[in-house]
């Protein structure tokens, strides 16, 4: 991979001296992108000899209807850093990119936008809104597909798809008829939740519950023929009574043994209702007296079908009151319904009070019009048998759940499955293949358009004019982009890229889609349709409100980028990303992205820069820090890959940070200085190869983190093959013999007497440039680390003499320091330091003014000793510790030891300039 010019002097490399992605970013994508970069490629062996898997992730289709938010960048940063790790360990790393045609949703934009020229899908008829459907669908996709560019995410476009393609529709179609023969599939009356505002039903997951405030009618129904007896129910929502077909009391109830099998008057009508028995009424409840609405409540249309009940539905599909109510109702909406309603009951006598409450109101999770229990005909799947087959593929651990706390919710969801209503009244969205005969009065489903009735031969048919749920579509996305059809049409893709092996993704759609995923791929493939399955959190703003256009919370991905750039982005995202925790962020907080982006670009800078008349050399010596900074690289790639394979992002983003920035830069960079800066020829071209090759090596390390600073960095390098893409590079690999744990014990020992002695000149105010002397008595082994890396230690430490002394074994340890040449504590002049294995005497006399830094040191000493007084005081406080959060008492014991310390420092410090 490296290119080795030996001999030849090299030319610094100019990076501009600011950071600016914008001038890189869009260049390097389209690189990628021209280049197949995001094709996946053949294999490399794995160590086992054979083939390694391929890596497939199938992108969650973003909705073709509008612009990418936070929490879709989000899930698709995490997807391209583990599709960038695998690619670059050698799999054949595919994701397929694609977007979903999101029926209520788009329909819901062309409505919105005919209705603001004064027309209507009705005036314009069903096929040419279908046509400009397909024109917003062109616009947004669009929009869709240059912010994934902008955001650098690495799917492969040559097999983008859309769940209204060709082929996608087959297979919707397909399986469709399959579980229609396979007896899975059925229509019938029954009760669904109908969205008034889009005009048609929703699955049970497709409605939101909200609490809100209400109100708890209590109405009394008169005794038929009972003369002036009556019974007292309740209900939320009165206009509902119109539909009532009984009223229901507990078979156990004594109160109302003597009414069951009678009936009651239903107020505001002309009709008699029986009272029935049924356990479903809770007699604790209440009055424990129910009124029964069969065709708009789900508990009373289940009571309905066990008493054989009338089923009377009062709504038009509007949400207006139709012919089945009292004329003076019909045509009114609900509300205004609601409002007539309580007038005449109150003037007939049938009105009792009314309560505040607060209850649990469904929505529709589009257009969020309260939903409305709906009588109606409508096309079913059966989930039950579906649902079984994919709690036994969990139970045999066939694929695992990214945190495994998700596996309780999948469970709860599976055994409690209910049928899944999958016809929509829309326009936009896969018709429903079923066509109906009225002179036969049979139903045909078929994979092709028949021109005939198939039972009867006529001619006289007409095809189901509802479409699919767009979920229907969704639940095949893993193998229908793959190119599945049906049984006998598997494209090569399928056979090589199903199953998947990833699916990342919120935690708010494991019903909606992860579910029926699993449920469809073992149905359909006999097979899961992928391993693993990561569950994200959501996106929320500080205060832990989720982002939306009503609270002006949202931050749009692409200013982000525009003012960050996408590393500073995808960085930032992942680095917060901990499984099972939602993100608080803001705008500020894709800073800290920039900044490491930024450090990344400037220690570069610095090393490319430095490079004038240098030579790379064969096989370089390895002095210590080399070996440290090896070490530790190696210590990083192990770490990472841990972390990329168990889906912990923040713990990589984590790792990478604390490598780069702490070990790379603030260490090793600063010891190279020593042979780059004062070494001879040789020395200086044996430094720098190591260098320029730990830079390489870094920079792969980083790559699916921060991608285009990186790929931008890395074409640069002088040792790197001209035209090697950073992105194709091999992903560093943890490797025993790199690593050392010696190198790495002496090179801590050397950063703690470092650490120690900047920090004290930083107290003492000394100048960068200022040098001090210092003597240090450590043990044998760690004298001679010390020897060894003796002008290292000076340069760091900013010290211009250096004495060691080697002391008897056991004899040092981060306590007093003393010199026994002195007789007694510090030498005369100097500063006592302790550490690990070590005790220091920096020589500060006559580099600063002892009797000023007597008294500086004095008066931090008594702000300390109170402070300390205070804490000690708090946390002797009984009630403090009784009503104190558990975190914030464990917070004042750490800053109580850190003062303490401090304190014991300074004290220590004063005695030494005495």
């Amino acid at each position: 991979m490296y290119i080795r010019a030996i001999g030849a002097h090299m030319k610094s490399v100019e990076l501009s001296k600011a950071y600016d992605p914008v001038s890189f970013e869009d260049r390097i994508y389209n690189q990628w992108k021209e280049s197949g970069a995001f094709v996946p490629r053949a294999s490399a062996s794995s160590q086992g000899g054979g083939e390694k898997a391929p890596y497939v992730i199938v992108i969650p289709p973003p909705n073709v209807t509008g612009l990418l938010h936070l929490g879709h960048a989000l899930n698709m940063a995490l997807q391209d850093i583990v599709i960038r790790y695998h690619r670059m360990k050698g799999e054949a790393a595919l994701w397929v990119p694609g977007t979903d045609h999101a029926g209520i949703a788009t329909q819901n934009v062309v409505e919105k936008r005919l209705h603001s020229q004064g027309k209507s899908r009705h005036s314009l008829g069903r096929e040419k809104f279908v046509e400009e459907t397909w024109k917003v669908k062109s616009e947004h996709h669009a929009l869709i597909s240059k912010q994934i560019a902008r955001m650098g995410l690495s799917v492969d476009w040559k097999r983008e798809r859309f769940t209204f393609d060709e082929g996608l529709s087959r297979a919707v179609r397909e399986v469709f008829v399959t579980l229609y023969e396979r007896g899975l599939l059925y229509k019938g009356n029954y009760l669904v939740n109908w969205c008034t505002g889009c005009g048609t039903a929703l699955a049970d997951d497709e409605v939101e519950h909200e609490e809100i405030a209400g109100k708890m009618y209590h109405l009394r129904y008169p005794v038929t023929g009972g003369g002036d007896q009556w019974v007292e129910l309740a209900t939320t929502r009165p206009e509902t009574m119109l539909g009532d077909t009984a009223v229901a009391v507990h078979p156990e109830d004594p109160r109302y043994a003597r009414l069951i099998g009678k009936s009651v008057r239903l107020p505001l009508t002309d009709r008699d209702i029986p009272v029935v028995s049924d356990t479903y009424v809770d007699r604790e409840f209440g009055t424990g007296v129910v009124k029964i609405t069969p065709a708009h409540d789900p508990n009373d249309w289940e009571l309905a079908q066990r008493h054989n009940l009338p089923l009377i539905n009062i709504l038009s599909p509007d949400g207006r009151l139709n012919d089945e109510a009292p004329e003076k109702y019909r045509g009114l909406k609900v509300q205004e319904a609601r409002k007539i309603v309580l007038e005449d009951l109150k003037a007939g006598g049938f009105y009792i009070k009314e309560t505040d409450i607060t209850h649990a109101v469904g929505h529709c999770y589009r257009c969020h019009t309260v939903i409305e229990p709906y009588l109606s005909e409508q096309w079913f799947v059966r989930m039950k048998p579906l649902a079984e087959k994919a709690l036994a593929s969990w139970r045999r651990g066939e694929f695992v759940f990214y945190p495994k706390k998700w596996e309780n919710t999948y469970e709860h969801w599976l055994e409690n499955i209910r049928d899944w209503c999958v016809s929509r009244q829309l326009w936009w969205g896969h018709r429903i293949p079923a066509w109906y005969c009225p002179d036969c009065g049979k139903t045909s489903v078929a994979r092709s358009d028949p021109d005939s009735c198939p039972h009867c031969g006529s001619k006289n048919i007409t095809q189901d004019p509802d479409v699919l749920d767009t979920w229907f579509s969704s639940w095949l996305w893993p193998f229908s982009t793959l190119g599945w059809e049906n049984e006998s049409c598997k494209t090569s893709d399928y056979r090589t890229f199903y199953p998947t092996t990833a699916l990342v993704t919120a935690y708010d759609i494991i019903f909606f889609w992860v579910s029926r995923m699993i449920m469809a791929g073992l149905e359909f493939t006999g097979k899961a349709p992928f391993r693993d399955i990561y569950i994200h959190g959501l996106i929320r703003d500080k205060q832990g409100r989720k982002m939306s256009k009503s609270l002006g919370n949202g931050i749009d991905p692409l200013e982000l980028v525009d003012e960050f750039g996408a590393d500073a982005l995808k960085f930032t995202l992942a680095f917060m990303c901990a499984q099972g925790q939602d993100l608080l962020v803001d705008r500020e907080s894709f800073k800290m992205g920039s900044k490491f982006a930024n450090k990344v670009w400037n220690a570069s800078r610095y090393i490319l820069m430095n490079l004038e008349g240098r030579s790379l050399v064969n096989n370089p010596v390895l002095l210590p820090v080399d070996k440290w900074i090896r070490s530790r690289l190696n210590s990083a790639a192990k770490t990472m890959e841990e972390d990329f394979l168990a889906y912990r992002y923040n713990d990589a983003a984590l790792a990478a940070y604390e490598y780069f920035w702490n070990d790379f830069c603030d260490w090793y960079v600063e010891a190279s200085k020593l042979s780059t800066k004062e070494g001879d020829d040789n020395e200086k071209d044996r430094a720098v190869t190591v260098l320029l090759d730990v830079l390489a090596e870094s920079l792969r390390l980083l790559h699916p983190l921060i991608p285009f600073v990186t790929e931008e960095i890395y074409g640069k390098l002088p040792n790197v093959a001209e035209g090697q893409q950073l992105i194709l590079a091999p992903y560093p690999s943890y490797s025993d013999e790199r690593a050392d744990p010696e190198a790495e014990e002496n090179f801590r020992f050397l950063q703690e007497l470092v650490t120690a002695v900047r920090t004290l000149r930083s107290e003492c105010t000394l100048a960068p440039d200022k040098k001090i002397r210092g003597t240090v008595k450590a043990e044998s082994r760690r004298t001679s680390a010390l020897k060894e890396n003796a002008a290292l230690v000076r340069l760091l430490a900013g010290l211009g003499e250096l004495e060691i002394i080697e002391s008897s074994a056991g004899h040092t340890h981060a306590g007093k320091a003393s010199l026994p040449e002195t007789g007694g504590t510090a030498a005369q002049g100097a500063i006592a330091l302790a550490g690990t294995g070590f005790e220091a005497f920096i020589f500060i006399a006559g580099a600063v003014d002892i009797a000023a830094l007597r008294q500086k040191f004095s008066r931090e000493l008594e702000k300390d000793r109170k402070f300390t007084a205070s804490l000690e005081a708090k946390l002797a406080n009984e009630n403090f510790l009784k009503n104190a959060p558990p975190e914030l008492v464990e917070a004042e014991k750490i800053k109580l030891a850190e003062s303490c310390s401090r304190t014991g420092k300074l004290e220590s410090y004063i005695r030494d300039m005495a």
